[in-house]
């Protein structure tokens, strides 16, 4: 992906990454949570994403 992904316009450009750590993290606390606790919505994206999902 940090070499290029075909775009909608067909350009190639590289998308933002972050580091897989933040998503272990993130997944390690919500099983640290009780059980009668949940999390409905999380999401993670790099800082630098400018659009939440594609299509």
């Amino acid at each position: 992906m940090g070499s290029g992904i075909p775009q909608a316009d067909g350009r190639l450009m590289p998308e933002p990454a972050f580091d897989a750590r933040h998503v272990a993290d993130a997944v390690l606390y919500m099983a640290s949570l009780p059980l009668d606790a949940n999390v409905q919505f999380l999401t993670i994206t790099a800082t630098t994403m400018p659009f939440i999902g594609r299509g």
